[in-house]
């Protein structure tokens, strides 16, 4: 209606100021890392074919069912807003010929994915995920590096835990499912509907059951980890050595299932105690049937992907807002021209700052430059500057911009030194 306040739609957000610094900050961090470790950067298409998820991730899953934004496009083809990243990155990798590529390929992703769950704090139907992806090789050392640059980017979030665990090959796990399903329908009646609903197509996913009566009911469940084949379980094994040897901390967790069904050997999931009961930060593992099942040639691979907005929640808020370094006020309007080559000075110098409104009162200007946090303010005058230092109050006559910069850059040398 005319007239009528707007709002966001239910479940996505605003990214205002201060937290776009800090998602940006932790953007830059994840680049650093894993550029670093040689994963370059992919990028996918927002939306997909449906039948890539519906294949990819498991037409079972609660992802494929319930939380796809699905809709046709002006052809009658089905295409779906992205809900993960792995799929999109796997069909990218063949349709490029990546796997011509000396291997293994390792890719970086940082975007918006898209979910149709109920919001709460740090889950949104728009959220943000950064990803990393090894495909190409089976190596235990593969699944560690991936595992360690992880931690390393969540070093800041507190209470952090790592839980890892190991699904085996799919022949193991069907094997293993027929059992559990034999197991659950002994004790059908004391399970939730959603499990009673599932455990002919998908069994494993009531371990990740909130109900009390299905949790009590796992708790004395066959475990997977306990069935799966000798060379899965030295893999395993060879992945905890490699995280033992890294320093990284860790449980094993026999009880643990991922969302995804391309999911073999390895699993892992970082959560969080600052977040509660819904504690999940970031995750992965290994999918080395998922180029199979997408049409190319059998090729292994593992990755993970984390969400920005739970890392930032459980990371506890924090001063990310980006301070000029300097203002620049400009007490009267016909000094604005020297404001503006100044302003371009400072940009090609590195320098931080603000330009003032000259249609304010300086005393209006140098209120805005302390608002800000600014370290310096310069003052345009009719010949030269005045510097001034707002915490101390100090001020000095600079003849030109050149000395105000080198005086703002010695100044920021000498305290990084402190």
């Amino acid at each position: 209606m005319a007239g009528e306040k707007l709002k966001a739609p239910r479940g996505t957000f605003d990214v205002l100021p201060g937290d776009g610094e800090r998602r940006r900050a932790l953007a830059l961090e994840a680049d650093r890392i894993l550029g670093d470790a040689g994963y370059g950067v992919v990028e996918t298409p927002i939306f997909e074919h449906t039948d890539l998820f519906a294949r990819g991730v498991g037409e079972t899953t609660d992802i494929v069912q319930k939380e796809m934004f699905t809709f046709e496009d002006m052809g009658g083809r089905s295409l779906t807003l992205r809900p993960e990243g792995t799929a999109p990155t796997v069909r990218a990798y063949l349709e490029h010929g990546m796997q011509k590529w000396p291997q293994p390929v390792k890719l970086r992703y940082n975007g918006a994915f898209f979910r149709h769950e109920a919001p709460q704090a740090g889950r949104y139907r728009q959220f943000t995920q950064i990803g990393a992806e090894a495909i190409g090789s089976d190596d235990p050392s593969l699944d560690a590096e991936i595992i360690v640059l992880l931690a390393e980017l969540l070093a800041d979030v507190n209470g952090l835990r790592l839980r890892i665990g190991s699904l085996g090959m799919p022949e193991t796990r069907r094997e293993y499912s027929d059992e559990l399903r034999a197991y659950l329908k002994q004790h059908e009646s004391e399970l939730s509907d959603e499990v009673r609903a599932r455990i002919d197509a998908n069994p494993l996913r009531a371990f990740d059951s909130d109900h009390r009566g299905t949790q009590a009911v796992m708790q004395n469940a066959p475990r997977l980890l306990d069935r799966i084949a000798p060379d899965d379980a030295e893999h395993f094994a060879e992945v905890r050595a490699l995280l033992d040897a890294a320093g990284v901390s860790y449980e094993v967790d026999p009880t643990l299932v991922r969302g995804l069904d391309y999911y073999t050997r390895t699993v892992f999931e970082f959560t969080s105690d600052a977040l509660g009961a819904q504690s999940g930060v970031a995750g992965g593992g290994r999918y080395d049937g998922l180029v199979k099942q997408l049409g190319g040639p059998p090729t292994p691979g593992v990755g993970w992907a984390a969400g920005v907005e739970r890392i930032l929640l459980a990371a506890g808020s924090g001063d990310h807002w980006r301070h000029p370094m300097l203002f620049i006020a400009i007490p009267k309007p016909e000094r604005r021209k020297t404001a503006f080559r100044f302003a371009r000075d400072s940009r090609r110098k590195g320098v931080p700052h603000e330009l003032g409104d000259a249609g304010r009162s300086l005393k209006g200007q140098l209120k805005r430059a302390d608002q800000l946090g600014a370290e310096w303010t310069v003052i345009v005058e009719d010949a030269g500057f005045t510097l001034k230092h707002m915490e101390s109050g100090d001020q000095q006559t600079v003849e030109t911009a050149d000395e105000v910069l080198e005086s703002v850059l010695e100044s920021a040398v000498a305290e990084s030194q402190q």
